[in-house]
């Protein structure tokens, strides 16, 4: 059941020159580009913004290291000019972060190959801020590490998104300032195609039970691990599948003793890479490679999945003790990669595909295969060019942020404090979530004592914030706001009990009746607990897995 805060307007037979479906990190890219080429466009999402695959990623805004092992150069290039930009206009959200790839000596990698691709990669890269670890914490780090081992080291940089759904509430909201219509929530159940053109699109909204049609001169199928369904529902014939989906599981780890400060590309137990990331107080160790053709609706962990995560961090910090007792959740996305049949997950190439369905019988509709969250960007570009919209570069190309900037860090954390009568912790949350924003956040909250509360006793974020999601940032549900605008329930502290304290919080600020604030509160528990899997201990299965 799906609650909204307010009712939103039919769309009935509205025209549009270009409709998106799907909300993640690429439609909303997607519908950005093309409504600030001046398009009508009308952007759709069956469940909310950056709720699927992009909420499921490793959260790295990274060059495509990896990608040198498949000489994938062009991706590279793309990869590492889009992280740059990225750390330069959203630097509150995307930050430099230093990776230790960390190798023994049974390692399937050559140290001369490793070093000769990190060479490559750094001068493709350009200049990066100096991170480099000290060696004390190389030498803290080796101390951790399986002392039966011989350990290389190898460093490198990157950046890390740790929360990439903040980043598409921001492309969110411009879209809507550049005249982009937007609905969460919104189920496109078909395109209308007519004598092999694209006419419109059929929809759902989930939150009334109503359907609506709504013309479109251009169709965009951003639907991710869903764009064969999309085509299946509409009845074009289709040669092949468009996709392979690949299932990617992670899990969440508390700190431990010795738990490395710094992110750790290393081997698994099977020789594939993974990554141990400090990620929002915690540690975020993924990812699996699993071919997944299912309901992405429905994809969740397997037992085997967790058990190789669990034993491949148990094997390089044995003295941690990992088990699957220390699993505080896991969760699952599936990638929309190409159909490659026969090809292995990690040889299919993550260099976005647009399929254009002319020769399937629907003229102007194109479907977006593939793609990562630093690219989608570039995506965007590529997607209007070929609906013949102009889409030049962006200027800024430096590869880092200013970052002469930070010592006016805490100004402006006294500034956002001094304006909202909040605490500069509060104030600190507010810019590095809500960047350029911060300030009309912080005026919100001068209004009253109940828009600076915390929205539960764990977190310095306020209620003002909340506040925001649903007025400005498109938020229908609890979820959509504790999950993914203001997502303080992705935190290390979060339990039942914070759940219930936020919506007694919100519910007064947005005036709740007892009905309203438990239904919120009973969809919200299950979409979390749908979203992060806590880990079913001491089952038959698991300990199978885990043998």
């Amino acid at each position: 059941m799906v609650l909204a805060a307010n009712p939103r307007a039919s769309l009935e037979d509205q025209h549009f020159q270009v409709v998106v479906i799907g909300g993640g990190i690429n439609g909303v890219a997607v519908a950005r580009q093309c409504a600030r080429a001046g398009k009508h466009t009308l952007l759709v999402e069956q469940n909310d913004f950056a709720s699927g695959v992009t909420s499921r990623s490793t959260r790295i805004i990274h060059g495509g290291l990896r990608y040198l092992e498949h000489a994938e150069f062009g991706l590279v290039r793309e990869s590492l000019r889009e992280r740059g930009r990225l750390l330069r206009e959203r630097s509150h959200l995307v930050h430099p972060m230093h990776f230790v790839l960390a190798l023994n000596e049974t390692s399937q990698r050559s140290a001369l190959k490793v070093r000769a691709g990190l060479w490559l990669y750094q001068r493709m890269a350009g200049k990066m801020p100096n991170a480099d670890p000290t060696e004390m914490e190389l030498k803290r780090l080796e101390r951790a590490l399986d002392a039966g081992h011989r350990w290389s080291f190898f460093n490198y940089e990157d950046a890390q998104c740790e929360f990439p759904e903040r980043l598409v509430a921001e492309w969110l909201i411009e879209a809507v300032e550049a005249g982009a219509i937007v609905r969460n929530h919104m189920e496109a159940l078909a395109v209308d195609v007519s004598h092999g053109r694209t006419r419109g699109v059929l929809l759902r909204d989930q939150i009334t039970g109503r359907d609506q049609r709504v013309d479109a001169a251009w169709v965009i199928n951003c639907s991710g691990p869903w764009a064969d369904r999309v085509c299946q529902r509409s009845s074009l014939r289709m040669a092949k599948p468009m996709l392979g989906g690949v299932r990617g599981s992670h899990i969440v780890l508390p700190r431990f003793s010795g738990s490395p400060s710094t992110a750790i590309y290393a081997e698994a137990v099977d020789g594939r890479p993974i990554f141990i990331l400090p990620w929002n107080d915690q540690l975020l160790v993924g990812t699996t490679e699993v071919a997944d053709n299912g309901d992405p609706s429905k994809t969740a962990p397997s037992a085997e999945e967790i058990a190789y995560l669990v034993r491949s961090v148990a094997q390089l910090f044995p003295k941690a003790k990992i088990s699957a007792q220390s699993v505080k959740h896991a969760f699952a996305g599936i990638r929309p990669l190409p159909y490659s049949p026969g090809n292995r997950p990690s040889a299919i190439t993550r260099r976005h595909i647009l399929h254009d369905h002319a020769d399937d019988g629907a003229v102007h509709l194109l479907s977006v295969i593939g793609g990562k969250l630093t690219t989608a960007a570039s995506l965007a570009r590529d997607c209007a060019r070929k609906m013949g919209l102009s889409a030049a570069e962006p200027t800024t190309i430096a590869v880092g942020p200013e970052r002469a900037l930070d010592p006016l860090l805490d100004d402006a954390v006294l500034e956002i404090s001094r304006i909202g009568a909040v605490s500069e912790e509060s104030a600190r949350g507010m810019l590095e979530w809500h960047g350029k924003r911060a300030a009309d956040i912080a005026r919100m909250a001068l209004v009253s004592a109940e828009l600076r509360a915390p929205i539960c006793p764990h977190t310095s974020h306020v209620i003002a914030e909340v506040v925001e999601a649903y007025r400005r940032e498109c938020a229908v549900t609890l979820g959509d706001v504790l999950l993914r605008r203001v997502p303080v329930a992705l935190g290390a502290c979060w339990s039942e009990s914070c759940s219930r304290e936020a919506a007694l919080r919100i519910g007064a600020v947005l005036g709740w009746d007892d009905h309203t604030m438990g239904a919120n509160l009973e969809s919200f528990e299950m979409e979390r607990s749908a979203f992060l899997r806590p880990v079913v201990r001491a089952t038959e299965a698991f300990e199978a897995a885990a043998d």
